[in-house]
């Protein structure tokens, strides 16, 4: 296993997630935009949070690759399938506790479900499943995170 690799397939997995959930964006299947999610955390303006956003996600991209790597040093194997797995697990807890629970506990700028009238946040909460963001993002979002998972685990595979 290679730590390298993982790193490697952490920046180029997020850049296949972040393409993917894009392009279904462009395309009209959802409205999810996790970079803009990210960066509002930190600024009221729009320009800089998408910019903000972006550098936010490549980070988290490569740490959550060190947690996947961490993940297949403990199983002492790794590889294209358990990464999807892996990937899978991730994309279910991002869309259920972490997007419905504890970003909007915790983010400045979201709406959280007992938000009324006299608030005007900057972010729609994403509710569970992130089915705010539009009835495919469920199956958009689970999808990119197993393609993450896969390159993660391919990548942790190789050398070492």
């Amino acid at each position: 296993m290679s730590l390298e690799g993982a790193l490697a397939g952490g920046l180029i997995c997020t850049f296949v997630l972040t393409t993917v959930l894009r392009t279904a964006s462009e395309l009209g299947f959802t409205r999810v935009d996790l970079p803009f999610l990210l960066g509002t955390a930190f600024t009221e303006d729009r320009s800089r949070a998408k910019a903000i956003g972006y550098l936010a996600h490549f980070g988290l991209g490569a740490l959550f690759s060190l947690g996947y790597y961490l993940i297949f040093l403990a199983l002492d194997r790794s590889g294209w399938l358990l990464g999807a797995a892996l990937g899978l697990a991730h994309g279910l807890f991002s869309a259920t506790a972490l997007a419905n629970i504890l970003l909007p506990a915790v983010h400045p700028r979201m709406g959280k479900p007992w938000t009324d009238a006299s608030g005007s946040p900057l972010i729609e909460a994403p509710a569970f499943l992130m089915r705010n963001y539009g009835p495919a993002t469920p199956l958009m979002s689970t999808v990119a995170h197993v393609l993450y998972g896969a390159i993660v685990g391919g990548f942790a595979s190789w050398g070492g």
